[in-house]
């Protein structure tokens, strides 16, 4: 494909960016005959299906780039939206589902995206050529979640390096403490239970009584159950993961007597926005250990879709960057959290210590930013340039008027050069997009996503 971004960031010049990619590939179809409409659809068992349309070369025009762009795009919705049925329509569907349903299996090359989305939806991944007369209709749903503040309640926020909890009474935050913590390898249960229960006891001692807890966390949770997630993923043992993670905040909940509901985090920092700005169709993106992700539709609701936009591909290089979890090269995660500050690092010429941890190494690129350091600047414009293209692509899977930004990474100085980065590459290369960028106030960052979570649950009447 013909790309030319007019933004590249002088340390990592490579970038390929998803969304011009796709309009060089999608022009192409444009101009060449026989090229034609691929429906690409997501359904789910509970009669829940969503649609994307695109186009494809005609077969033999360029073979290799089509499946690409299938593939790609494929991907995207798996992570975005979610389902372990996909249908495609389209000429040539049978051979592109057929592929598909090999890479996205345990011997394929997306064998950790299989893996991980079996999990979620309980049963394998299905890929299959379908007529258009059986293109299921569009069918979303709403999870009657948030934006309850009666009450005594605590809201909790899991993070990869951090846990936060918070004491609120009638939407008052009256109490709020964070609190760092090493989840993510730790191997034994007992470990995220304690500190899960020591949040929660923390916050409850600051209220004359406890009505209702509402939290959030990295991961895929339905029911209160965690079906898979990150801040879990020392846990390698199906059978401990079955016995004492799956129902661990339906568990929980019992124990406290009380509403009790948990939410993946980017959901709730979606949330979190369009109660304080007052506005829908807002996506919430926090650059934290990861890329967590959530999105509150035009109607003001939450949504079943998946967000979980670390492993959704956004630079096309072959040779792009692997993501050490999935394998893959180019998702979100190593762009736009402290995985991708770790990355940028050394390209920069910012030599740590190997034995030094990810939340380190960005405490230090804080640092250098704060002293005016050239190189930290380089790292902080290299993510802004990567993440204006991302947002591009963004647009096109998710109808927003609003993003919503937060994590560590866009703290301090460096956050202000991401957000003028990506503005500059949407003003030139997407002035189509009407899309604003927030940042939120000291005050909804510390609070903000506390007061989301704990409104999650209603009060039993």
């Amino acid at each position: 494909m013909d790309v030319a971004p007019r933004h590249r960031s002088a340390i990592d010049p490579g970038l390929i960016p998803a969304a011009l990619w796709t309009r060089a590939y999608l022009r192409r179809c444009a101009s060449t005959e026989g090229s034609s409409e691929l429906t690409i659809a997501l359904r789910r068992d509970d009669g829940t299906a969503s649609l994307f349309r695109t186009q494809v070369l005609a077969n033999g025009v360029d073979d290799p780039a089509t499946y690409l762009h299938v593939e790609r795009t494929v991907k995207f919705l798996l992570w975005s939206r979610g389902a372990p049925d996909i249908l495609l329509c389209g000429p040539e569907a049978a051979a592109m589902a057929s592929r598909l349903q090999a890479d996205y299996s345990a011997a394929g090359a997306r064998a950790f995206d299989a893996d991980f989305l079996r999990k979620v939806f309980e049963r394998p991944l299905a890929f299959q050529a379908i007529p258009s007369s059986e293109l299921p209709a569009s069918v979303s749903s709403h999870l009657p979640l948030g934006r309850n503040l009666d009450g005594c309640r605590i809201g909790f926020d899991l993070g990869g390096s951090d846990r936060k909890c918070a004491a609120l009474i009638d939407g008052k935050v009256v109490f709020s403490e964070e609190v760092k913590w090493d989840p993510y390898f730790q191997s034994d249960p007992a470990y995220h239970l304690a500190g899960i229960r020591h949040s929660l006891d923390l916050a409850a001692s600051h209220l004359p009584r406890v009505d209702a807890i509402g939290g959030s966390s990295a991961g895929v949770y339905v029911n209160n159950k965690v079906r898979v997630a990150s801040l879990f993923r020392g846990i390698t043992e199906p059978s401990l993961f079955d016995a004492q993670v799956r129902d661990m905040f339906v568990e929980l909940g019992k124990s406290y007597g009380i509403p009790f509901e948990v939410l993946n985090d980017g959901d709730v920092t979606a949330l979190a926005g369009s109660i304080s700005l007052g506005r829908n169709a807002v996506l919430g993106l926090a650059m934290g250990t990861s890329v967590a992700a959530g999105y509150v539709d035009k109607a003001g609701n939450l949504t079943n879709w998946l967000s979980e936009l670390a492993f959704v591909p956004t630079d096309y290089r072959l040779n792009g960057p692997e993501d050490e979890w999935s394998g893959d090269r180019g998702c979100a995660v190593q762009y736009f959290s402290q995985q991708g500050v770790g990355r940028l690092l050394p390209l920069a010429g910012i030599a740590l210590p190997a034995t030094m941890r990810l939340p380190e190494q960005l405490e230090e690129l804080q640092k250098l930013m704060a002293i005016g350091d050239a190189r930290a600047r380089q790292v902080y414009e290299a993510i802004g340039i990567a993440f204006g293209y991302a947002i591009g692509h963004f647009a096109s899977f998710y109808e927003m008027s609003c993003l919503l930004i937060m994590g560590r990474v866009t703290s301090g100085l460096g956050g202000t050069i991401i957000i003028e980065q990506a503005r500059m590459v949407l003003r030139d290369e997407f002035p189509e997009l009407r899309i604003d960028l927030v940042v939120p106030d000291e005050k909804d960052k510390r609070h903000g996503q506390a007061i989301a979570a704990a409104s999650l649950p209603a009060l039993r009447r």
